[in-house]
This record gives C-alpha cells, structure tokens and sequence, in this order.
C-alpha cells in the first residue's frame, strides 16, 4: 500500500527579486555518487491521525537536525504529487528569514537500512546527507521527478504576490 508523506519547501528570496529552494540530498549508500533525482523537499511519513502541516514541520526539523525559523507569513500549501512508486506527497513552503538556516550545522536524524541489499546487514545512514540552496531551474533538474511540481508552484504563488 503506497504511504504517504508530508515535507517542507523552505525558500528564499533574492535581491534581484528572484528565489531559492532549500532541498535535501538522500543519505546512504545508494544516492552517495548521485545527482539528479536524488534531491528531495525534506519531508517524511506521517504519524497516525498527525495533522500533515505538522507532520510537514516535524520532519524538516528532524531532517535539518535544528530548529525552524519562525513564519514570518504563512505556509504556502503547494498541494500534493504522486511520485513513481505510488508514495504520496503534501507539501508546504516557508520563506527562511535572511541569512537563512546555517547548512554546516545540518545534522540529519538516522535510520537503519540494509546494505548491501538481502545480505542481512543493517547499518545506519543520515536520512539527509546534505542541503544546499538551489534556482528553480537547478532544482527541478536534481529534484525527485515528481517533486519538481512543487518548485514550480511555489515559483507561480511567488510570481502572483510580486505582481
């Protein structure tokens, strides 16, 4: 059965009037010598009964191992995507107070995982390696496909407040 997860978008704007996406970069193994498709909205499954924005948040924090900044304006609801597999994602975007979250601080919570996979050994990995602030374009080409969909809606919500 497909499950369903709930992420942050945090972004930032640009003097130019531009923006930036912050986006994590899968942890372990598998994703270490990857690049497109192997960024993701930091975000995770939702508890039972957890109401998703909270799940939304949860997750960041934990996945950015620090806490949130205060919203200066509310969340944007980016809606949610299918991704290939069938797993289910509800996002929302912040905007991250100048100078935003300190990314030599990022210290991801852990998880267990196979490795290498059917050999019975577990190991522990960062669920997220490392974040960086990327454009719109950058992000949607090293993005999870189905995710590119937020970065493009929160680029239209954006567009529409400046106008």
């Amino acid at each position: 059965m497909a499950t369903t997860s709930a992420g942050l978008l945090p972004y930032r704007r640009l003097p130019d009037g531009a923006f930036e996406v912050l986006l994590g970069h899968m942890g372990g193994p598998f994703w270490a010598r990857k690049d497109a498709g192997s960024w993701t909205v930091l975000k995770g499954e939702l508890e039972p009964g957890e109401d998703p924005h909270a799940a939304a948040l949860r997750e960041a924090g934990e996945e950015l191992g620090l806490e949130l900044p205060p919203s200066t304006a509310p969340d944007v609801e980016l809606g949610e995507v299918r991704q290939r597999a069938g797993k289910k994602v509800l996002a929302w975007a912040r905007q991250w107070p100048s100078p935003g979250p300190d990314l030599t601080r990022i210290t991801s919570n852990t998880v267990q995982i196979e490795w290498p996979p059917r050999s019975g050994r577990q190991i522990e990995i960062p669920e997220i390696d490392r974040v960086a602030w990327f454009a719109p374009d950058d992000a949607r080409r090293v993005v999870v496909g189905a995710q590119a969909a937020f970065v493009d809606r929160l680029g239209e919500v954006l567009a529409l407040s400046a106008g």
